[in-house]
């Protein structure tokens, strides 16, 4: 079969690589070949869909017809709860850690658990270095039959070249904002604001759709935007409280999440060595732990897109705003602040950011986040 073959012969669980045409090609051609490379290197923007597309292929190579993206095994990739579909990244503000690598390379060697192949997904390459990169070269290049590894970074240039030279390289290109909002239109039957909206929230089209179709997450962001235009009259005790209940919302859907862990641990406890459980128990949390980041960067995300329409309000832009639906809320914010207090606002939500990247608690990064946006949308330069 050629390397073009359409996206209509593609498995379904490369759907999800829609808005990546060539890349999708690509790997149908792969699957139906039977050629999969034993490691990949996914190099591209945030929100270009890597981890869409990691999650995608995990699903072809763990499924028993061929990535149909419906049986329990693409459903427990999708959930990130197959045994046997790891995913990783870097667990200290430096990198990774040898002890986590120590750890891959010695599951690496054991048999798979459910399915006949294992895949290992390393998000943040660009901070494998020293000895836990060097630990893991070999095993990239000769990995045992079956393993296959997916590779994520930004740049091939923030990779070291001993990691890049053996994984095959594949770009992932921007998405549209146009192409992107039809995807989420066609996705799940939304309108162009609930796409906009959504987008500005998730980021990528194929979560973006996931996010409309969450009650709970969509819940966290009308707590942002209602908490955001009651900052003004609020006092601290009151932000505090309102920092808690964004955190509580976002750990709402984390619940299916641990019920299905818990589940899969039951079914595989029988023929599990206590060693395996406890690294699965291990994975488990640090999975709850990323989902609640995920969740707390939506929340970010969905502040610093109401603060940039009000910016829009403020400069008087005629561009229209991204949430339509709290129109009355930008516009509140905007008659009693500045841009430049503005700007501050939004730089308070940058350092956020930063801060749940650097494993600060989620409730503190609220509680200062809030405290700080509050100070400086009250406070524009001349009065200080």
């Amino acid at each position: 079969m050629s390397a073009n073959v359409s996206a209509a012969a593609a498995p379904k669980a490369l759907e999800a690589l829609a808005q990546q045409p060539r890349v999708q090609r690509f790997f149908s051609a792969a699957v139906a070949e039977g050629r999969l490379s034993h490691a990949y290197l996914f190099v591209g923007a945030p929100g270009s869909g890597m981890k869409e597309a990691a999650c995608a292929i995990a699903q072809c190579v763990v499924c028993p017809n061929g990535g149909d993206a419906s049986c329990d095994e693409c459903i427990r990739v999708a959930h990130r709860t197959h045994p046997d579909v790891r995913w990783l990244s870097p667990q200290s503000v430096s990198g990774y850690l040898v002890s986590q690598v120590r750890d891959l390379i010695e599951d690496v060697s054991l048999a798979p658990v459910r399915a006949s192949s294992k895949v290992y997904v390393l998000d943040d390459v660009g901070m494998l270095r020293g000895t836990a990169a060097n630990a893991l070269l070999k095993t990239i290049e000769e990995p045992p039959a079956g393993v296959v590894f997916i590779l994520i970074a930004r740049t091939v240039a923030s990779v070291l070249p001993t990691i890049v030279s053996r994984c095959q390289v594949i770009p992932f290109s921007i998405v549209s904002p146009d192409a992107a909002e039809k995807a989420v239109e066609l996705a799940c039957g939304a309108t162009a604001t609930e796409a906009r909206i959504a987008l500005s929230v998730a980021q990528t089209p194929e979560r973006a759709a996931e996010f409309l179709k969450s009650m709970d997450r969509r819940q966290v962001r009308r707590i942002v935007v209602r908490v955001l235009g009651e900052l003004e009259r609020d006092d601290s005790w009151d932000v505090l409280k309102a920092a808690k209940e964004i955190v509580e919302a976002v750990r709402v859907p984390l619940g299916d999440l641990r019920d299905a862990q818990e589940k899969a641990l039951d079914e595989n406890s029988d023929y599990l060595a206590k060693s395996a459980m406890k690294r699965i128990e291990d994975a488990n949390k640090r999975e709850l732990t990323a989902r609640e980041r995920s969740g707390m960067m939506e929340a970010l995300a969905a502040a610093d897109s109401l603060l940039r329409d009000v910016l829009l309000r403020c400069e008087g832009v005629s561009t229209p705003i991204v949430n339509e639906d709290a129109a009355d809320v930008v516009d509140r914010i905007a008659a009693s602040s500045c841009t430049e207090a503005t700007v501050r606002a939004l730089d308070a939500i940058t350092r956020a950011s930063h801060n749940l990247t650097r494993n600060v608690s989620p409730q503190l990064t609220l509680e200062v986040m809030l405290l700080s946006v509050k100070e400086a949308l009250a406070c524009p330069p001349s009065s200080r």
